[in-house]
């Protein structure tokens, strides 16, 4: 601070000059110090007292603002604060807002509701497809939403194409986190154990979404397309429920099916028990196949695969009914007659010597396994007793005795 300014800042009345001097009248604050100093000295005269205090009062009504420009000054501060509050307020208003719309549900009333996304589409042709098919709100403040939502998941150019379900309940955050992983629509197509392949196609034919590639195509031409290399398609695809989603084929399910089969057969077969008397896979295919038509109870299957073996083993027909009926094909009536078992076909195992020539149905990997590992025994016979299990005989009179008790239902 320079001498002059210690000088002013003496004066109660003149501090506020002190911050002001540096670049304000300069000139006259030098007069008012020695005013000042003379009005301030032993002896003063009036007029140095008066010269002294009175260029004091001038300087500071000249350096000093106006009451109205503080005024002013004030209101300017005022607005400026209420003006940023209000930008701040709004911001806070719609961070809010876009928050709960992100996690606030999608307007939809159907329990099964999809959406079919193209393969290529772009993140604002899907939204535009969501807001068309009535899915998310049209307005502006949506469509502004929906872009930063984009943004802020950084899913704009990595959205998957497929079927995606829109189950009531969800977000706009919890779909594009699907679409995003791939997450489509997963549907179920299950093979039931003991299908024939007729059946396996009329059931695929009824899978809407699946592209149908097979109608009008043969057998032999289906068992091509899926790499079968005998070319007969009967019995080579397992039973199981296999996922598919929208835009697959039913070429393609049927790859899977068939794929699967293959990889049980190899591993089953690998894994037979020494006293198996069948030479191939293929083999162990077919009277699994036979097994399969032959019970539905899983106990039963070890001892009927073990009957047809010991059959096979001694030279024996297997003398089995499924068997003509597969060979009858749409002939057969719901009864098995006489003139049915008489009938020579390639399937007639009473007519014919050892396996048929294919499968005769879709055999599941449990009637494979119980192929494969037959329950040791003597029985060479069995019937049915009606109540879904069997009798089984070591002896043909026995057996004899068994058909007249629970199929001609007498005792002797």
């Amino acid at each position: 601070m320079t001498p002059v300014i210690r000088e002013l800042a003496g004066s109660r009345d003149l501090l506020p000059l002190a911050a002001a001097y540096p670049k304000r009248y300069p000139g006259l604050l030098e007069s008012v110090a020695r005013g000042i100093r003379r009005a301030r000295s032993p002896q003063p005269s009036p007029f140095d007292i008066e010269s002294g205090y009175a260029g004091a009062l001038m300087l500071k009504r000249r350096t000093m603002p106006h009451p109205r420009a503080i005024q002013g000054r004030s209101v300017l501060a005022i607005v400026l604060v209420l003006v940023l509050l209000a930008v701040v307020g709004a911001a806070v208003a719609a961070w809010f807002d876009y928050r709960h719309f992100t996690d606030s549900p999608l307007p939809i009333a159907q329990a099964d509701a999809t959406i079919d996304i193209a393969r290529g589409a772009s993140y604002p042709l899907i939204v535009a497809q969501l807001r068309h098919d009535g899915f998310a709100g049209r307005g502006v403040r949506e469509g502004l939403y929906w872009r930063a939502l984009g943004r802020e998941l950084g899913v704009g150019g990595r959205l998957h194409a497929g079927e995606y379900a829109l189950a009531p309940g969800i977000t706009p955050r919890e779909l594009l986190r699907r679409m995003a992983a791939g997450e489509v629509v997963q549907h179920r197509f299950t093979i039931v154990d003991g299908w024939t392949f007729k059946q396996l196609r009329l059931a695929l034919a009824t899978e809407s979404g699946l592209a149908q590639t097979l109608p009008g195509l043969s057998d032999d031409d289906i068992a091509k397309r899926v790499g079968i290399d005998d070319g007969k398609p009967e019995g080579w695809f397992l039973p199981e429920t296999y996922a598919w989603v929208k835009g697959e084929s039913d070429v393609d399910v049927l790859k899977r099916t068939h794929a699967a089969m293959q990889k049980t057969l190899d591993r089953l077969w690998a894994a037979r028990s020494p006293d198996v008397n069948l030479d191939t896979p293929y083999q162990a295919l077919i009277l699994a196949s036979i097994v399969e038509k032959e019970t539905a109870q899983p106990n039963e299957r070890p001892l009927i695969a073990g009957v047809f073996l010991r059959r096979l083993k001694a030279g024996m027909r297997l003398q089995t009914d499924p068997t003509v009926i597969f060979g009858l094909g749409d002939a057969y009536d719901g009864n098995i007659h006489r003139r049915d078992l008489e009938s020579d076909t390639p399937y007639n195992t009473y007519t014919r010597d050892g396996l048929p020539p294919t499968p005769i149905a879709l055999p599941g990997a449990v009637a494979i396994e119980a192929t494969l590992h037959p329950t040791p025994g003597d029985a060479l016979y069995f019937v049915a007793r009606g109540d879904g299990s069997h009798e089984f005989s070591l002896t043909l009179d026995a057996h004899n005795r068994a058909v007249q008790k629970y199929q001609l239902q007498r005792t002797p």
